[in-house]
């Protein structure tokens, strides 16, 4: 039986998602933000009903119809922090979530089939789709970004592993304007649930008719020009990312001309300056239940800060409608709690929860032959991991919040796998020490040890102080642990910037960082659990590559190629069943693995909104690249008669 999943159309009592025959929208008048009115009349802008496609996205109402107006008051790390912008205004797909979390339903796309065997999934567009600048959204945008970014070398030298089975790219094909067909060598069963996560991003945000001026492909002869007005630029290549500026090359975020589909438009890039502020997007492709266009909110912004004990204090003087990231954790939620009269916001739940809060990331692919033995050593990495005191760090900077556990799924999910939350977790510095002294017996002067070539084994640490989970403070216990154990740890501070640049360049030996895949993503984001893409999680970056496309990055030893293996099986699944058993399969290979040393399993995190905010999801999902509230955001609005 083939999968279909059609679009939302109107109907009399609301708007549905339907399977089988798909009802066209009935005749509507739609209405737009008053912001908007006076460009409209101008002859600026044409009618709102000229700007929406022929069958828009009708929202489901959290609470129900809202009004106009408004700007949205958030916050935003000075530096690295691009995901902030992403989650909150960028998360337009072919298809997404639905607001409950319980199916993934046609979005950008109208219809959604999918063949018999999983590998053929086809894709029709709302017709009458644009860009934020007015231009039509078709299929050429899609194969654009297919057949010149996605398929050429210089642009993706590595290949997203959410377009990549078994190691054979995607084949898209186009149909006609508005459809288009996505075909795996394989079967893929999971594909449009990876869509609805925020790697299905990537399809949908390269317009054509922008982009292509960059291109060596489309303007050979005009791009010396165009590079040397760009001092930033040495090649077109780097030309064209730096056009393109949203989640997943840097520089993130500062191109203020490129146009986009999602609900707002940046104003103002995040830069050197004191803020970042979006504006509606004019073409926006969503209604709500009456024809309204959305979104409601006018504007976002967001204040850029250095420190989140700033973003706590700010929010408790009423200097924000909405936050979460960074500050939404045990250090902070006292103080939060207390300050929600003074700063008239409420807690909101977020149901979703990380595999891990903080994470002993080593880097296996480190380029130091010598650390690259050592790190590639499990008996060393389990040594190290015994060697320290989980409860200890939990009580001290989690304020006893935690539970000691390594990287795994949370023990509510059907997946949850004891082996792999709970091995090596016991602190036993003397086994540890045992263990240690068959890899690097010999030890200097100050009791460090030595590596085979008789210097003392260093492990330089970069440590950001991100997510408001005091990885400074973990670090420095972790410091002295290895200290007792002979290990000489040294911490290098570094804004998340910096960790970007050091990410990409492989460089770093050493971080600590969360680890997703705790709940909701456990089947689809798997960057935790085996060398899976090139978003945070760099403990293998050339595995990873090579996983995405042989002819690339490094080639991985036999047990983690058949970790690897055992994914694509996973990926292969067409029932839930088989989908469920092979997953198993898989997570008891990665435990055997043991890549990584986690420290503490979370507890449940929360976000602060607005008392006035109305259409807010409690029990937001929100972790990895389920890059949520962006989703339902646009039908957020201020309630404040």
């Amino acid at each position: 039986m083939r999968l279909t999943l059609k679009a939302r159309a109107w109907t009399s009592a609301a708007a549905l998602l339907l399977a089988g025959t798909a009802y066209p929208a009935l005749a509507q008048t739609y209405s737009q933000a008053p912001s908007l009115d006076a460009r409209v009349e101008s002859g600026d802008l044409p009618p709102v009903e000229e700007r929406l496609p022929q069958t828009p996205y009708v929202e489901t109402m959290i609470d129900g119809v809202g009004e106009y107006g408004g700007t949205l008051r958030t916050t935003i790390l000075a530096n690295g922090d691009h995901y902030n912008l992403t989650r909150t205004v960028a998360n337009e797909l072919l298809v997404r979530w639905d607001p409950t979390w319980s199916e993934v339903v046609p979005s950008l796309a109208e219809e959604v089939t999918a063949s018999d065997d999983a590998t053929t999934y086809t894709f029709k567009l709302r017709e009458g789709l644009r860009w934020s600048d007015g231009e039509p959204f078709t299929v050429d945008d899609i194969m654009f970004w297919y057949e010149d970014v996605f398929m050429n070398e210089a642009l993706s030298p590595s290949r997203n592993p959410t377009f990549v089975v078994n190691g054979e790219p995607v084949v898209v094909t186009k149909i006609d304007e508005n459809t288009v067909e996505f075909k795996f060598a394989s079967p893929y069963g999971l594909f449009l649930q990876q869509l609805a996560y925020g790697q299905g991003h990537l399809p949908v945000i390269y317009p054509k008719h922008y982009l292509s001026q960059f291109h060596e492909d489309y303007n050979a002869e005009g791009l010396p020009e165009l590079i040397a007005a760009d001092p930033a630029a040495g090649d077109w290549v780097a030309l064209f990312n730096s056009k393109v500026s949203l989640t997943f090359q840097p520089p993130f975020w500062q191109n203020l001309e490129l146009p986009t589909i999602n609900p707002w438009v940046l104003t103002v890039p995040y830069a050197d300056g004191e803020r970042v502020v979006a504006e509606r997007n004019p073409y926006y492709w969503k209604v709500d239940p009456e024809g309204n266009q959305l979104p409601y909110i006018d504007q976002v912004t967001w204040a850029k800060l250095d420190d989140p004990q700033l973003m706590a204090l700010r929010m408790t003087s009423g200097d924000f409608d909405f936050a979460f990231r960074h500050i939404n954790n045990a250090t902070f939620r006292s103080v939060l709690f207390d300050g929600q009269e003074s700063g008239n916001y409420r807690f909101v739940d977020v149901r979703d929860l990380p595999a891990n809060d903080a994470v002993i990331l080593l880097n296996l692919n480190i380029e130091d032959p010598v650390k690259n033995a050592i790190f590639n050593n499990k008996d060393f990495r389990i040594a190290l991991s015994h060697a320290i005191n989980r409860q200890e760090i939990i009580d001290l900077v989690y304020v006893g919040q935690g539970a000691p556990a390594q990287v795994a799924i949370q023990p509510e999910h059907e997946l949850y796998n004891e082996r792999l939350a709970t091995q090596y977790t016991e602190f036993d510095p003397e086994l540890a020490n045992q263990m240690l002294d068959e890899i690097m017996p010999e030890r200097d002067g100050d009791g460090y040890r030595l590596d085979p070539e008789g210097n003392r084994f260093t492990i330089n640490f970069m440590v950001s102080d991100v997510f408001g989970l005091s990885y400074p403070d973990v670090m420095q216990l972790v410091q002295g642990y290895a200290r007792e154990v002979g290990i000489d740890i040294q911490l290098r501070t570094t804004d998340r910037a910096r960790l970007n640049t050091m990410w990409y360049a492989n460089e770093q030996e050493a971080y600590i960082w969360n680890c997703v895949g705790g709940l909701s993503e456990a089947y689809t984001d798997v960057r935790c659990y085996m060398p899976f893409q090139k978003a945070d999680i760099f403990f293998a970056m050339k595995w990873a590559e090579w996983y995405a496309d042989p002819a690339t990055g490094e080639e991985p030893p036999a047990e983690v190629q058949a970790l690897m293996e055992a994914y694509d099986d996973v990926n292969a699944a067409v029932t839930d069943e088989d989908r469920l058993a092979q997953m198993q399969e898989f997570l008891e290979l990665s435990a055997e693995n043991f890549f990584h040393i986690g420290i503490s399993r979370p507890m449940p995190k929360y976000m602060m909104t607005s008392n006035d905010l109305r259409n807010v999801v409690d029990g937001i999902p929100i972790t990895g690249n389920l890059w949520h509230p962006a989703p339902t955001l646009s039908q957020w609005w201020f309630d404040r008669d």
